[in-house]
């Protein structure tokens, strides 16, 4: 085995065929780094000519002259090949340390233990526990969860061999109806351009000052545009709804309800039917009366109700972020968006489709519970990758973690 420096071309051919890339470990997010001053490197071990690893590298310049690397997603190999583990790592440290590093991150898109839908452990299942061990003994350190830089537990959804009808009787039933009704009413899910990526941003922004989080400059989307579009592989929605044919179609079920209403025998038997069409009846009145006042204060009849972003590098497509009108959440258009996604992947032969981040230790319901809930909905399993970890390289690691602590 020869540990190597790769070119671009020969790292991009390993990738392609690699079951443990994802987008993280594509060569356009070493692209997408080096506008933020990250330099990007690729390595790997050949065997007879052969690659058998690789890994991409970013760095940036630290404190006391010294240098970060990272490696996102990375390394791509048999992680249950310790020989070539150990012999990759060595060399790397070697390697690295003629670059005056100081540490090595690496967070593998390798999963832990394999979970269940409500993230309870499956007996029997997928366990890298020796995966983990391994690193450890080749002195990797964990990196605590709240540190890690990258998503660490998602939820996902198996496509393969399934059908539509499949995927459906498998939500619940919740999910199932809200589906339906955002088809019926007629929300449109639409595929934002380059040149309307503002309009996604803004809703991301309305969304993150609701909910208190940090929201990207409109340049990195934008960057993601130009750098995974000519490939399919990234994709920006918007949903709309046009109000007055939402109206219209309200006060059309409302009429079939109150004709059916007026049709129904005094007889006490259908005293039940005539009480559940009288609630449809009550809610769709209040839904007409909401969506008029919507209309009104809009001055406006079609509307922008959420946004969101996916990935789509096969085998998986990664839902990656998104956002909605606070004002507009009633018309649940994200179920929607979700399910033409889901549709899509098993149109094009996708594999999995995956609803990405969730909270940690999910089956302690942490904060941020709900958005788990909305996920879990859609029928899948938690995931829960074997995470993020640090390989010091010089004391300079120590003595940056003693600064960083006393800062804190």
């Amino acid at each position: 085995m020869q540990f190597v420096e790769l070119t671009e071309k020969e790292y991009q051919k390993y990738w392609e065929k690699h079951p443990l890339k994802t987008f993280l470990s594509a060569i356009e997010i070493g692209k997408l780094r080096e506008k933020a001053h990250w330099t990007t490197t690729y390595v790997g071990v050949k065997d007879k000519k052969k690659i058998i690893a690789a890994t991409m590298l970013l760095s940036r310049k630290a404190h006391f002259n010294r240098y970060e690397y990272y490696s996102p997603r990375g390394y791509l190999l048999d992680f249950h090949n310790e020989e070539l583990v150990t012999f990759f790592t060595t060399e790397l440290k070697k390697y690295l340390k003629t670059k005056k590093a100081y540490v090595f991150r690496v967070d593998p898109y390798l999963i832990y233990k394999q979970r269940d839908i409500d993230g309870n452990l499956v007996e029997g299942g997928v366990d890298n526990s020796n995966v983990v061990k391994h690193l450890e003994e080749l002195g990797f350190k964990k990196v605590p969860i709240k540190d890690m830089e990258q998503v660490g537990w998602m939820f996902s959804l198996d496509l393969e061999n399934k059908t539509e009808e499949d995927l459906l009787k498998e939500m619940r039933q919740n999910t199932r109806n809200i589906i339906r009704k955002t088809e019926k009413f007629g929300i449109e899910v639409h595929e934002v351009s380059y040149d309307e990526l503002e309009r996604f941003h803004n809703i991301l922004e309305e969304t993150g000052a609701r909910k208190s989080f940090h929201v990207r400059n409109i340049s990195y989307y934008q960057d993601m545009y130009k750098l995974f579009h000519d490939k399919d592989e990234v994709k920006f929605f918007i949903t709309e709804l046009n109000l007055k044919k939402y109206i219209t179609k309200l006060e059309a079920e409302k009429h079939e309800k109150e004709d059916k209403l007026a049709k129904l025998s005094p007889n006490k038997a259908n005293d039940g039917k005539r009480k559940n069409i009288e609630e449809d009846l009550k809610t769709l009145n209040k839904r007409i009366d909401e969506s008029n006042a919507i209309r009104n204060e809009q001055k406006k009849d079609i509307i922008t109700l959420s946004g969101s972003m996916f990935i789509l590098i096969q085998p998986e497509i990664i839902y990656l972020s998104s956002g909605n009108y606070e004002e507009f959440l009633k018309f649940n258009s994200q179920y929607l968006i979700q399910w033409e996604l889901i549709k899509y992947g098993l149109k094009h032969g996708f594999k999995k489709h995956n609803f990405y981040g969730i909270p940690a230790n999910i089956a302690t319901h942490p904060k941020d519970y709900g958005i788990y809930e909305f996920k879990k909905g859609f029928n899948g399993y938690v995931e829960e990758l074997i995470g993020e970890f640090e390989l010091p390289l010089s004391y300079h690691y120590y003595l940056l973690k003693l600064i960083h602590k006393i800062k804190k």
